[in-house]
């Protein structure tokens, strides 16, 4: 039986976390779907997204362990909506999303998908493996001057 795995995140400023999220996620199964966070869902969860959600869908879809990328619904729609799309077999948390197992179990079975299976992946053991991390290393080496680091003589 063909066992298919969906992953969900925001996948902003793509880095090397999110390449070990999908490879642990494709790991669990034979196919990977991957729900890239609508725009508003990341404005309204988080951030103003630095690249948007088409742009994003291509950046992963193109990583070797993702068989196919799609653009999750936007807030007002219920979240487990998206999985009479993807029908997965297994949802595979990313070791850092905050979400709760138990409440997702919970969640599902609510909905009708008992028979989905919920696991999250290992970290990677790289201190620059989120998109925050990334950004607050690139201020610290950012030479507080005018110009920045490639002010001219």
């Amino acid at each position: 039986m063909m066992v298919r795995v969906m992953a969900v995140g925001i996948f902003d400023l793509l880095h090397a976390g999110h390449l070990h999220y999908v490879e642990q996620a494709k790991s669990l199964g034979d196919e990977l779907v991957v729900v890239i966070a609508h725009d508003e869902t990341v404005r309204k969860q988080k951030h103003e997204p630095v690249t948007g959600q088409d742009l994003r869908r291509r950046m992963v879809e193109g990583l070797k362990p993702v068989d196919k990328a799609i653009i999750g619904n936007p807030p007002g729609v219920p979240i487990f909506e998206i999985l009479r799309e993807v029908k997965p077999d297994l949802i595979a948390l990313g070791y850092d999303q905050k979400h709760s197992i138990d409440a997702i179990r919970s969640g599902l079975d609510d909905a009708g998908f008992e028979d989905v299976g919920v696991t999250r992946v290992e970290g990677l053991s790289d201190d620059l493996d989120g998109t925050r991390k990334i950004i607050a290393r690139i201020l610290d080496l950012w030479p507080n001057t005018e110009g920045g680091p490639y002010e001219e003589d």
